[in-house]
């Protein structure tokens, strides 16, 4: 059976990555592209890479008619992903890219980011999207949230070691490096060549970045109690990628340990052997994570390096996989591809 796919929001960077995968999956067809500002235009104008493709041209949401869609994948912003969900019909499936339903309490989700929730409904009906660790209830879902691509490297990083019990859970600093994509494509004049290039630098110091609130309600949900993380995240000179290197206490075998059980049987995630760390070349434009573990000079730390692709693991990659559980497919399919390299 070939499942119809509408993608809200396709002229942005992880609609383009959708439409790439999909391309790639054999149960799966794309029926409308949406792109408010580009309606009327073809892909192939958007986004030349995809021009050998036969797609349908962009359009405005309210010229769908989803009633001959299986599953939606919403490519949107903040805030207007809640607007346009609340009001698509009550059977269809979504998979939602933006931060509006990665917050199961309303008041988080004002706090982070600015704005009273405006789909409760929905909210309460919404599964949180890290693949890995909510499989089940993913499977069972009609709308799932797709984790932040910041919030998924740190997640991968620390949820085995919390649950496993093998450090102390209240020193955690975590050092993240992310690619320019991760920005979004809206011209943005701190992202400007040459703004960016030749560089880098930490942003959202002191507490302030969104994913935070993802970091505090899922460690403390696994740990049972109040968990904070020393979180730093910095924007690098490079197209994709994030790596995040994570200083814990605890013991550095013990950590390997943990994660080679954990992840022993994920598709996904790579665990490298002991004192081997990752580079995000590696993983460039697929939907692996590469997790490495090193002990440090310091007896009784460890050392977590995580390298992800933010547009293809870190979003719209786990959104198709996702997909895939949602629609009783092989949760790998169309996503086994080998990174890009060099």
């Amino acid at each position: 059976m070939t499942h119809k796919i509408a993608i809200l929001g396709a002229s942005g960077y992880t609609g383009a990555e959708l439409i790439r995968l999909i391309a790639g999956h054999p149960e799966m067809d794309i029926v409308a592209l949406s792109g408010e500002r580009k309606a009327g235009m073809d892909m192939a104008q958007v986004f030349p890479h995809l021009r050998h493709m036969a797609l349908p041209a962009l359009c405005r949401i309210d010229e769908i008619d989803f009633s001959g869609v299986d599953l939606c994948f919403c490519a949107l912003p903040h805030k207007t992903s809640q607007e346009v969900i609340r009001d698509l019909p009550d059977n269809l499936k979504i998979v939602d890219l933006s931060a509006d339903f990665r917050l199961r309490d309303p008041a988080e989700y004002e706090k982070w980011y600015g704005n009273p929730h405006a789909a409760l409904a929905q909210q309460d009906e919404a599964v949180y999207g890290l693949t890995e660790f909510y499989r089940d209830d993913i499977r069972a879902a009609r709308l799932v949230a797709g984790t932040g691509c910041n919030a998924a490297t740190g997640q991968f990083a620390l949820r085995p070691l919390i649950s496993a019990g093998v450090i102390d859970l209240d020193d955690i600093i975590l050092d993240l490096k992310c690619g320019v994509s991760g920005a979004g494509r809206s011209l943005k004049e701190n992202l400007l060549h040459a703004e960016l290039s030749e560089g880098y630098n930490a942003y959202a110091v002191g507490g302030t970045h969104r994913h935070l609130g993802e970091f505090d309600q899922e460690f403390s949900a696994l740990a049972g109690r109040p968990v904070r993380v020393q979180f730093t995240p910095h924007l690098i000179p490079a197209n994709r990628g994030i790596l995040a290197t994570v200083y814990v206490k605890g013991v550095a075998q013990a950590v390997h340990d943990a994660f080679a059980a954990a992840y022993a049987d994920e598709p996904f995630v790579q665990v490298l052997p002991f004192g081997e760390t990752p580079s995000t070349h590696h993983v460039r434009g697929s939907n692996f994570v590469h997790v490495g573990v090193t002990g440090d000079r310091i007896d009784g730390r460890a050392i977590v390096v995580v390298a992800l692709d933010n547009l293809t693991k870190g979003s719209s990659g786990q959104a198709l996989q996702n997909a895939n559980l949602m629609l009783g497919e092989d949760e790998t399919q169309g996503l086994m591809m080998a990174p890009l390299f060099p």
